[in-house]
């Protein structure tokens, strides 16, 4: 009995120095998968860079962020100039580099994507990841009426989201789904009732729908125009297309929502238990898939891939189907499962916190890493289209890596705090507990006797 108490006594006091320990082994977790699978998969690179460089640069990042969990993780969340400062300059970091990466970007598998900096480029849309979650526990915090969102807290949160989807249309659909899929967390944590959620996303599905409406417009019409320009260059024994007699590629008129139709038909009308031929299409997916038949129930063990030599995007995109390749169905359930335990693991917290901020912050910085991480598998397995989406803390890249460290470490952060006001409110010590500014310290929604939330 006194050993019971002495551990609950130890775990209670990592959580009030460092955070909340599960959330630790979960992170270190991830980075002990991420170094061994990615090393693995990054075979491709080693042509070009060397045996041992692809895993150097990939620990430097994983230095870099597990440094960042750590700095984050020992900053309380509620201090005014992270509040007031922090999150308006991060929005406007990312605005601002958002648009300059939709004219001037560098392509990055198919789309403008990413900012090339000397020695390094910087994806933009990853940011902009960490950045909707702050501004909406902001947003939502101070819109908070009773135990719901006010209209003009929604108004505000739907604008933050169209702005933040508009600029980020050209960097995949997936990420305008995982935008959304934060958010409807955020809100349900927040209070707000499932009628403004519908409305709200109700209005943007129809925005939505307008502009790719309005950009496709006159579609038909030019398809029977280049017929009727093809039949008559034939009967004029003219080159069917003049820009490929040149040698010229024709630039896509419709941008990226033409790849996305092409990717989502091609992905409805294909069969996964069929062999298709593989064609640079759908080499991708087919790879994947033989990765994951390769590896079975428990794997062909660490290091012993036959898929990653030959699937593109084996150590980003595709790290997963590599993961289900060398340590088989038991070890992807495994991931899976470490994932899904971060987000009901925030859920413990969010029900431990008296106050709706930290809980906002740290179901969205949960949401964030586990409906990335779920897109993610769901790309590899098929369940969705072909889109890029990398493995949080696992896949090969900078920017992401970095990114979900820091959500990382705010979730570390939120915990810790959350620890130390429970202590303050102990008789037995002379803690006094931060209090959060004024118009931020609303009552926690989730706490508060349930309702009708269709009201």
């Amino acid at each position: 009995m006194t050993e019971t108490k002495d551990n609950k006594t130890s775990l209670q006091e990592t959580n009030r120095k460092y955070g909340d320990p599960w959330i630790w082994g979960i992170y270190i977790t991830l980075v002990i998968i991420s170094i061994i699978e990615n090393y693995s998969a990054s075979s491709r690179n080693v042509a070009t860079m060397g045996v041992y460089m692809p895993i150097i640069k990939h620990c430097t990042f994983l230095i870099a962020g597990a440094l960042c969990v750590y700095g984050i993780a020992r900053v309380d969340y509620n201090k005014q100039w992270f509040l007031n400062t922090s999150i308006a300059f991060l929005a406007m970091f990312t605005v601002i580099t958002l648009i300059w990466v939709m004219f001037f970007g560098e392509e990055v598998n198919g789309a403008q994507r990413a900012i090339k900096l000397p020695g390094f480029s910087i994806q933009p849309a990853e940011i902009a990841k960490l950045s909707i979650v702050t501004l909406l526990a902001y947003i939502l915090a101070k819109s908070q009426t009773g135990n719901d969102i006010s209209k003009k807290g929604m108004i505000c949160a739907g604008i933050a989201v169209a702005v933040y989807g508009g600029l980020m249309v050209k960097n995949g659909l997936t990420n305008f789904l995982l935008l959304i899929s934060v958010c409807v967390s955020m809100l349900v944590i927040g209070g707000a009732s499932f009628k403004k959620i519908v409305y709200l996303f109700g209005s943007l599905l129809i925005c939505g729908g307008l502009f790719f409406a309005i950009s496709h417009i006159g579609k038909g019409n030019d398809k029977v125009l280049d017929d009727a320009e093809r039949q008559m260059r034939i009967e004029q024994n003219l080159p069917e297309n003049p820009a490929d007699s040149l040698g010229v590629k024709e630039e896509q008129s419709f941008g990226r929502s033409s790849t996305w139709v092409a990717r989502v038909e091609r992905w409805w009308h294909s069969d996964s238990l069929v062999y298709w031929g593989i064609t640079s299409k759908n080499q991708q997916e087919m790879f994947s898939r033989m990765a994951q038949a390769h590896g079975g129930l428990v794997g062909v063990g660490p290091g012993q891939s036959r898929e990653c030599a030959r699937l593109p995007l084996a150590f980003s995109d595709y790290v997963f189907s590599i993961i289900v390749e060398e340590i088989g169905f038991v070890g992807g359930t495994v991931v899976l499962l470490l994932y899904l335990s971060l987000l009901g693991r925030a859920m413990m917290i969010v029900r431990r916190s008296n106050r709706v901020l930290p809980s906002l912050l740290i179901i969205g910085m949960a949401s964030l890493i586990t409906f990335q991480a779920l897109f993610h598998m769901a790309i590899n397995v098929g369940l969705f289209p072909v889109s890029g989406q990398p493995l949080p803390l696992i896949s090969n890249g900078g920017t992401s890596i970095l990114v979900m460290s820091c959500a990382f470490g705010m979730m570390l952060s939120v915990s810790r705090t959350i620890t130390n006001n429970k202590n303050a409110n102990n008789n037995n010590t002379k803690e006094k507990e931060v209090e959060l500014p004024e118009g931020l310290d609303a009552e926690n929604p989730t706490q508060i006797i349930p309702r009708n939330v269709w009201r």
